[in-house]
């Protein structure tokens, strides 16, 4: 896909309407590879110069994804990159498996989820 203003509108949007479902704090979105290169180290620490390989990148101690629009081959592909960025953002403990996918799946039919409650 062509990142334009248009498409970097939509791609916020839909990451804050995701964010606002799965109860978490609107993450920082990185669009290009340059980006994820210019930003602080400390940030991208563990996927730099890696990042171009993959849709998408979750930093999740530093609240940021990166999606590579420029990789991503349409519309559906991108909604299922930002919320599978947005699972790892969500449940930072879940690696990639069956688990994982069942809620990418609910995240892209609507299903909301709760924040998380501090025990007392």
């Amino acid at each position: 896909m062509k990142l334009d203003p248009d498409l970097k509108l939509v791609i916020l949007e839909k990451v804050g309407i995701y964010s606002e479902r799965f109860s978490i704090s609107e993450p920082k979105v990185l669009f290009t590879q340059k980006e994820v290169l210019d930003a602080p180290r400390e940030i991208t620490e563990g996927r730099r110069t890696t990042a171009y390989k993959y849709y998408g990148v979750a930093y999740f101690y530093q609240k940021t994804i990166f999606l590579n629009v420029k990789r991503i081959p349409d519309e559906k592909v991108l909604e299922n990159t930002i919320v599978h960025e947005l699972i790892h953002m969500r449940f930072p403990y879940l690696g990639h498996g069956k688990r994982f996918n069942k809620l990418v799946r609910q995240g892209l039919r609507g299903k909301r989820f709760l924040a998380y409650q501090k025990r007392k």
